[in-house]
């Protein structure tokens, strides 16, 4: 140490160091520029290249202490006491633009450094040149150690700085920040792998290794709550997995659970969607309450030879039965709680039909028709004629209606409305009605409930079409345009009669009594359905005036009334040996 600078001491390599800088290994100063006072930011000077050269105007140490005798002559401008080994040839107010710096005598030649303080083997120095902006300032001179104009030797002490390392050795390590030890959970964290006092993956040991211990060095322990709730979940899931593994088992292998009998108690609607199969029927029924398990509906209903004809529907059925017992009451289509209506029946048949099966008293449905006509949706062109027996016959359309609890009187004659309106606006009836010679397109379905009543099959339906045209025609002289259908005086009659008396039927006066009057009948006699319904408008044009069923099963046609009346004898031969006469 000299009384105004560092000695040959080793060089500070701390960051916070206010003596830090680039010096090289051999623990001498190797200045870029002036050290700043009090730790600010160090100045960076451009290095000659000329480092290991003499400055030819300044021997080493009577120069130096000359220089230094002059520093201190002078005022100080704020700078910290400057390092001994720097050379200056100006004063302080800047520096030169280029400066050359003396070596030691008695001190091993300094290695050639690169921009960065490292040995580049060219033997070159360079450092920064540049003006001090801090020339000029008045700054208060830190007091050192000792005497004034002493720098404190930072090496000596317990706080020292370390010596610096060799340039490979040079990897800073940040200082350890002491931290509170986090509280453990009780369950390990997830992704931990499962080992007892693993850190949180963040970071791992020198030798590769993840640590085992805490941060205070101690083993993380496990308190007992959450051993207790780890064996309480693996017995869970144990227990869990045990008791499906066994549920699959008994469910694939066991016998299906089933009831026994018809059942007994609550009575309940079971409704089965179109298209559905047996095992969504059997689903249906278990969650019904019907069938024990669905395994055991399916099973009986593969058993039966029957049961996969089972319909869709609506089936009261008994709570607690046997797989057995339901598939044989679903087979059955007369426990279907449906309505069917056929085609050609007639309105009166499907009020009793709808009073019986909605439990209703006879004849609600029927005065539910008459007094509600109007509002249950026929189309404008129906239900004005006074003289119409029942404004909605023709208009029930021909299918099957499932009902349910909330199913009424009007509802159901409302579907069955729109469903014939529907049909009826999809064929065109409208503009076929002018086509084929009728007023209106009520006549069209008069004509298809006529031929419906009459005819046994599509063909039947044809040529019994061509009849009914053939005889409203005005050239017409062997009936008189008179159609002479039995089906209209047994509809006024309410009956189903074959053998009646013609002159009684004849001399009866109805304008639904085709014996009597001209023509069509006031209004359809029953519900045509789609296939009479399209032989109406498509006749067959062969000539067709009369038929007759012989046998009771097939219709004969013929083109003349001679014809016509040897069928007749024939026909009315068989009646008197069936009736044995």
């Amino acid at each position: 140490m000299t009384e105004y600078g560092r000695g040959r001491g080793p060089e500070p390599w701390h960051p916070e160091d206010p003596l830090y800088g680039d010096q090289g290994w051999t623990g001498h100063q190797t200045q870029q520029g002036q050290v700043p006072y009090a730790g600010a930011p160090q100045q960076e000077y451009q290095q000659e290249p000329q480092y290991q050269q003499q400055h030819p105007q300044h021997p080493q140490q009577p120069q130096y202490q000359e220089y230094q005798q002059q520093q201190y002559a002078q005022p100080q401008q704020g700078y910290a006491p400057q390092q001994a080994q720097q050379q200056y040839a100006q004063p302080q107010q800047g520096y030169a633009p280029q400066q050359q710096y003396a070596q030691q005598p008695g001190h091993p030649q300094q290695p050639a450094y690169d921009s960065q303080g490292w040995d580049t083997g060219q033997g070159q120095y360079t450092a920064a040149v540049q003006t001090d902006p801090y020339a000029g300032a008045n700054y208060a001179q830190q007091p050192s150690a000792g005497y004034p104009g002493e720098t404190p030797d930072l090496y000596s002490t317990d706080e020292a700085y370390p010596p610096p390392q060799p340039p490979g050795r040079r990897h800073l390590e940040p200082e350890p920040v002491e931290q509170e030890e986090e509280p453990e959970s009780i369950l390990p964290a997830a992704g931990d792998g499962g080992r007892d006092g693993d850190d949180d993956g963040d970071g791992d040991e020198p030798n590769g290794r993840r640590g085992g211990r805490s941060k205070g060095g101690k083993p993380k322990q496990r308190s007992g709550m959450a051993c207790l709730i780890a064996a309480v979940v693996i017995v869970g899931v144990v227990g869990g997995g045990g008791y499906y593994g066994y549920s699959y088992i008994k469910e694939r292998f066991a016998p299906a659970e089933d009831f026994a009998g018809e059942g007994a108690g609550e009575v309940v609607d079971i409704e089965i969607p179109k298209g559905a199969g047996l095992g969504q029927m059997g689903r249906i029924l278990k969650e019904a309450g019907v069938v024990a398990s669905a395994q055991a509906f399916v099973d009986a209903a593969n058993a039966n030879p029957k049961g996969k004809s089972i319909q869709p529907g609506v089936y009261p059925m008994n709570k607690k039965m046997s797989g057995a017992a339901a598939v044989a009451l679903m087979i059955d289509p007369t426990k279907l709680n449906v309505i069917t209506v056929t085609e050609g029946m007639r309105n009166s048949k499907v009020y009793e039909a709808i009073d019986k099966k909605l439990g209703k008293p006879e004849g609600t449905t029927k005065e539910i028709a008459q007094r509600e006509a109007k509002n249950l949706g026929l189309p404008a062109w129906a239900g004005n004629n006074p003289k119409l027996i029942d404004p909605l016959e023709g208009f029930l359309f021909p299918t099957r209606y499932d009902l349910s609890k909330d199913s009424t009187p009007e509802s159901l004659l409302k579907l069955m409305v729109k469903n014939a309106s529907d049909k009826y606006s999809e064929l065109g009836i409208e503009a076929k009605a002018k086509e084929l010679g009728l007023e209106n397109p009520l006549q069209v379905v008069t004509v298809a409930s006529l031929v419906n009543a009459e005819g046994k099959n599509h063909d039947d339906f044809r040529k019994m079409s061509e009849v009914v045209y053939n005889r409203m025609k005005k050239t017409n002289d062997v009936t008189n345009q008179k159609i002479e259908f039995d089906s209209t005086y047994n509809y006024v009659k309410n009956q189903s009669e074959i053998n009646f008396n013609l002159k009684e039927a004849q001399a009866f006066n109805n304008p639904y009594n085709t014996h009597f009057i001209k023509g069509l009948p006031v209004g359809p006699i029953g519900n045509p359905g789609m296939d009479a319904l399209t032989a109406t408008l498509n006749p067959d044009h062969g000539g067709w005036m009369f038929f007759v069923s012989v046998d009771g099963n097939t219709t004969t046609f013929t083109k003349t009334y001679d014809e016509h009346l040897k069928l007749v004898a024939e026909f009315q031969e068989r009646q008197k040996q069936k009736n044995g006469g």
